[in-house]
C-alpha cells in the first residue's frame, strides 16, 4: 500500500512521529512518503499517489491544522499520536510507532527551530525517553490516553536516534517526554549514557514542579551533562486553581523550583494556563507579578500569557463540580468542549492578549503591553535578565492556532509562520 504521512505542526521540531510511523509501516512492506507542511509546500500530487493519507496529531494545534487539510482529501484518512482519538470525526485513529524513527524522509534539521544560547544558534533534534505520564493532571490531554501509565523507550533505541540526529547536524537535543522524571532511574541512565557518548551536546527537558523539588539532587548532575533549561508547567499562581487542576504543587512550590534549578545553573521556562473559568483580573496581575519578581520575564514566551483551557474528549475536568456549570457543547472545529468564563470580561481580555502575542512574540516588549491590557501597574524592567537559552519557536502545544497557522498548510514553505518567527 502507498501511504502518505503528513505532519502539520510539532512545536517547530522535526516530526519524529512521522519517522517512527514510517519505520513501522516499512517493516510491513508499505511504500511510504512524508510531508511536513510546517516547512514544506502542500503537494497535491502526493495525495494522488497515495492509497491512504495519515496525519500525525501529537497536540491540539496539529489536530486543528490536520482537520483543515483533510477537507480537501479524497482518500481514506487516518490519524496517529496523542490527539488521534480527538480526530475521529474525520480520521480513523491508528497506533503506528517504532522505537527508532526513519528520518530519511524528513526535511533537514536546518528547516526547524534552533537553540539560541550565548549569542549563537544550534540545530536541534528531539527524542522521547518515555511516553505517557504517571500523573493525572485534570486539564492535561495525556491522562485521557495513558491514564497514569508510563511507557519507557528502550535506552539503546534512544541513543541510536540521538546518534542519527547528531549525524544530521544536531548540537542540542530536546527530550519531549510529558515529564522526563516520570521514571527517574531510567532518565538518569539515559542522561549518563547520553553525556558519555555525546559529551558536547546540550539538552532540555520537561519536568513537573513536584518532580523538580522531589528530585532536587539530580540537577547538578543534569547540568554537568549539558542540561541548559527545563520547561515546567507552573500553570497558575492561584492555589485554588492549582488544586482544581490537581497539579500537585502550590505557587510557593513553583518559586522554590525556580531557585532549585537556578542554583544548579539551569534556566527554567514556565508554561502557564492563565485563562480558566475561574480566572479573575487579580489572578492575572498576580501571575505577571510572579514572573517579574522571579526574573522570569525573559524566560516566558508571550504566547503563554494567552493560553486558554482546552477540554478534549475524556478530559478529567469535565465532571469536576467547579467545572460543570461552565461547560457547553463539543466543537469539532476547535477540538474542545466550549466553555465561558464566570466573568465575561476575562474571555474578551484573553482574545485581546492572544491578538497581541500573535504579532509580538518578544518577551521584553510584549510583557509590559500585556500588563497594560490586564490593568497591572507598570514595573521597572531595567534589571530583567536577557539572553536566557531558548528554542527559537515560541508557540505552544496548548495554544489555539493563529489565523496564519490555519492558512499554513496550503501556503508555500517560505511563507510559513514558523520561518517568519525564527
Amino acid at each position: 500500500m502507498q501511504i502518505l504521512l503528513v505532519a502539520t505542526y510539532e512545536l517547530g521540531q522535526q516530526p519524529g512521529s512521522i519517522g517512527s510511523a514510517a519505520a513501522h509501516l516499512r517493516t510491513f512492506g508499505h511504500d511510504v512518503r512524508a510531508l511536513d507542511v510546517s516547512v514544506e509546500s502542500w503537494d497535491e500530487s502526493l495525495v494522488e499517489w497515495a492509497d491512504e493519507v495519515a496525519f500525525s496529531v501529537p497536540m491540539h494545534t496539529a489536530s486543528r491544522l490536520a482537520r483543515e487539510l483533510a477537507r480537501g482529501i479524497d482518500r481514506p484518512i487516518k490519524a496517529f499520536g496523542l490527539y488521534a482519538g480527538q480526530c475521529s470525526d474525520f480520521a480513523e485513529p491508528v497506533d503506528w510507532s517504532a522505537p527508532v524513527p526513519d528520518r530519511d524522509l524528513l526535511a533537514p534539521l536546518d528547516r526547524y527551530a534552533r537553540l539560541a544560547i550565548g549569542g549563537e544558534e544550534r540545530l536541534v533534534g528531539s527524542v522521547s525517553a518515555s511516553h505517557g505520564c504517571a500523573h493525572r493532571c485534570r486539564h492535561c490531554p495525556v491522562p485521557v490516553v495513558y491514564d497514569g501509565r508510563v511507557v519507557r523507550v528502550d535506552e539503546d533505541a534512544i541513543l541510536a536516534d540521538v546518534a542519527q540526529l547528531v549525524g544530521a547536524g544536531a548540537r542540542h537535543i530536546t527530550f519531549n517526554d510529558p515529564d522526563f522524571l516520570n521514571a527517574p532511574p531510567h532518565s538518569l541512565r539515559v542522561v549518563r549514557r547520553f553525556h558519555e557518548q555525546f559529551p558536547d551536546l546540550t539538552f532540555d527537558c520537561t519536568v513537573k514542579v513536584e518532580h523538580v523539588l522531589r528530585h532536587a539532587d539530580v540537577w547538578p548532575e543534569f547540568a554537568a551533562a549539558g542540561c541548559v533549561f527545563v520547561v515546567s508547567a507552573f500553570e497558575s499562581v492561584d492555589d485554588a486553581t492549582l488544586e482544581r487542576l490537581d497539579k500537585g504543587h502550590t505557587a510557593d512550590d513553583a518559586a522554590r523550583a525556580v531557585a532549585v534549578l537556578r542554583a544548579a545553573g539551569i534556566d527554567v521556562r514556565p508554561s502557564w494556563l492563565p485563562f480558566t473559568p475561574w480566572t479573575t483580573r487579580a489572578d492575572l496581575i498576580a501571575l505577571l507579578d510572579f514572573v517579574h519578581a522571579h526574573d522570569l520575564v525573559g524566560s516566558v514566551d508571550p504566547v503563554q500569557y494567552s493560553v486558554r483551557l482546552l477540554l478534549p474528549r475524556g478530559s478529567l475536568l469535565l465532571d469536576h463540580p467547579d467545572m460543570v456549570p461552565f461547560v457547553d457543547s463539543w466543537d469539532d472545529e476547535r477540538s474542545t468542549f466550549l466553555w465561558a468564563a464566570a466573568d465575561p470580561e476575562m474571555d474578551a481580555l484573553q482574545r485581546r492578549i492572544a491578538a497581541l502575542v500573535e504579532i509580538d512574540d518578544q518577551p521584553l516588549s510584549a510583557y509590559p503591553r500585556v500588563r497594560e491590557l490586564v490593568g497591572a501597574p507598570p514595573v521597572d524592567l531595567a534589571g530583567v535578565t536577557t539572553g536566557r537559552p531558548r528554542l527559537t519557536e515560541s508557540w505552544f502545544c496548548c495554544a489555539e492556532p493563529t489565523e496564519r497557522q490555519l492558512q499554513l498548510p496550503r501556503a508555500s514553505a517560505r511563507d510559513a509562520s514558523f520561518e517568519s518567527r525564527c
